[in-house]
């Protein structure tokens, strides 16, 4: 199952609290103080896992707590340390700190495989009364209390990491085009909406220059609004390099459907309008043979005009121009 989102609560642990003792042996009198320091408690600590996939992990654990540290003892010994809480994340996602005053302060952005943040570190141990002793007060019968932490609200939010992100109407090829491109096996079928989740795939264009192509739920007008399957998954596009905006070359309209297509990204992140763009006229086999350079000519030079981005047409279930895709893609993502 495929989980990007989820809410946890973590808490750090509390230092172990310092102790008041006396040294006390046979012949030695007046032993003085000897009390140790509380240990430290363990830190909730977030790695980044290229092997993890999704936040599945953190939609029914909800509570995250690093162990306490241990009381000091006498003979100056101190408490051992609480065992930290290491949540591994799949790379792409980003934590957020829910506050109490309604804020939302984003404390992690995990990008890379190892890579290690605290979030909340453990408290400090007590003082035992061995630190007080002095020369006026050799017998302190005072220690300190190890330090308390908060439990913090945080929100986990999972962005795939992409080179290539499909945009497009449902229906217009993406599941289909991602499949032959690659080894992902995406459900595809004749209705709308058939994916309902992003879809992962790794493009070889030859045995050593390979990208990453991602395959997002179809998107129709007003979905940065919530419509169809809604903006939950826009934000995986955000990662991407460069945007794949896969166009039925048969629609009735197809400068409109790049016009929706680009309207809702940009009212999602306005950012989005930035990013480099191909636009692919998807089944080309659907369309006879002697009409196919005339149509593809026409519609090329349309968007040309109108909006100054380069494109092509293919056709994933026949096979046609797809090398040629794949090149013009990875030399795209190259001069990124």
């Amino acid at each position: 199952m495929f989980i990007d989102y989820a809410k946890i609560s973590v808490k750090a642990g509390n230092g172990g609290d310092g102790v008041v003792s006396f040294r006390r042996e046979k012949f030695i009198p007046k032993g003085g103080p000897d009390g140790g320091d509380g240990g430290r408690g363990g830190s909730v600590i977030v790695q980044g896992d290229e092997n993890v996939n999704t936040l599945l992990d953190y939609r029914y654990n909800k509570i995250f707590r690093a162990e306490n540290g241990k009381p000091g003892s006498g003979a100056k010994k101190t408490g051992g340390s609480g065992a930290d809480v290491t949540l591994r994340l799949p790379l792409g996602t980003e934590v957020f700190h829910l506050r109490d005053d309604g804020k939302r302060v984003k404390l992690a952005d995990i990008t890379q495989h190892g890579e290690i943040i605290t979030l909340a570190r453990g408290g400090r141990g007590g003082k035992g009364n061995v630190n007080f002793a002095t020369s006026i007060n050799q017998a302190p019968r005072h220690a300190t209390l190890g330090k308390h932490s908060h439990e913090m609200q945080l929100e986990l939010v999972l962005k795939l990491m992409a080179d290539v992100g499909l945009v497009g109407y449902p229906n217009a090829g993406k599941s289909t085009l991602l499949s032959v491109l690659s080894a992902a096996r995406p459900k595809i079928a004749d209705y709308e909406f058939t994916t309902l989740e992003p879809m992962l795939g790794v493009v070889s264009v030859s045995e050593y220059q390979s990208f990453v192509m991602a395959d997002i739920p179809g998107i129709i007008e007003g979905a940065h609004m919530g419509k169809g399957l809604g903006h939950q998954f826009l934000r995986h596009i955000q990662r991407t390099s460069l945007l794949l905006f896969l166009i039925d070359i048969g629609a009735p309209e197809p400068a409109e459907a790049f016009r929706t297509l680009r309207s809702e990204l940009y009212l999602y992140d306005p950012f989005m309008d930035k990013k480099p763009c191909l636009v692919v006229f998807s089944k080309l086999d659907t369309i006879p043979p002697d009409e196919r350079d005339e149509l593809v000519n026409e519609v090329q030079q349309s968007f040309q005009a109108e909006f100054g981005v380069e494109s092509m047409a293919v056709s994933a279930v026949g096979h046609i121009n797809l090398d040629e895709l794949k090149r013009r893609l990875f030399k795209l993502l190259k001069a990124l």
